[in-house]
């Protein structure tokens, strides 16, 4: 980042620091296991002198009406910064990130998902995007019932190659984990992807400043996200 530039990033909240690769939700429906960054990404941090800029991860939210989606996006500090359109299927392209989400309480929203996802796959490369299966309105189920809904879930997730989240926009019970986890593996993938391309150098991924690093964490400013949202 130029130095005129810097004066424009915001203080950084320590609740927005990652500084340990965050982890699953349940190793029943888990992407990777892994407890620490990449040591490529750990050795990059490391040697940074200054900002870092993080080319935007576009993530996608889809899933039927009324599930969640916005109330999810909004308990993650977006609301007011993103622009919420329905998905049509140029939304869908370039999807680093693919988010199902389903109500907890109507188990027909968790029948849909798989649609949802192939319509969203449908437009993408195979394996260019990490997807997630989410389910929303904990807090409007008994233990017990969530549970029940879950080991179904846990089975569309693993025929869906997901990673599984049960969550509630109005507790906030494991947004912010789950929002962590979304952004560590997307900030790893690019950051993997940067330094291929330069050959193991310090790579500047994008011109932007959303993402801060020192001395392996990667550091959310406040007000901001390093991923871009959409939903419909």
């Amino acid at each position: 980042m130029k130095a005129n530039l810097m004066h424009l990033v915001p203080p950084v909240s320590r609740d927005r620091i990652i500084s340990q690769f965050p982890k699953w939700y349940t190793p029943e429906a888990c992407l990777q296991f892994k407890e620490h960054f990449h040591a490529q990404v750990r050795t990059a941090c490391q040697q940074s002198t200054g900002t870092i800029g993080l080319k935007i991860s576009k993530v996608v939210v889809v899933g039927d009406l009324y599930v969640g989606k916005t109330s999810l996006i909004n308990r993650w500090d977006t609301a007011g910064q993103e622009k919420f359109k329905c998905i049509a299927s140029a939304y869908y392209r370039g999807a680093e990130v693919i988010i199902t989400v389903f109500d907890l309480a109507d188990i027909q929203t968790l029948d849909h998902t798989k649609q949802w996802l192939e319509d969203a796959l449908r437009e993408n490369e195979p394996d260019s995007s990490f997807i997630f299966l989410v389910g929303t309105k904990k807090d409007l189920v008994s233990d017990a019932v969530c549970e029940r809904t879950e080991l179904d879930a846990i089975r569309f997730a693993n025929e869906m190659q997901a990673e599984y989240w049960s969550v509630s926009a109005k507790t906030g019970e494991n947004v912010k984990e789950f929002f962590s986890r979304v952004a560590a593996l997307a900030f790893e993938q690019s950051m993997i992807k940067g330094l291929e391309k330069t050959a193991g150098h310090m790579a500047q991924i994008g011109a932007g400043n959303l993402i801060k690093l020192e001395k392996n964490m990667m550091e959310i400013p406040e007000g901001n996200t390093q991923v871009s949202l959409s939903c419909c």
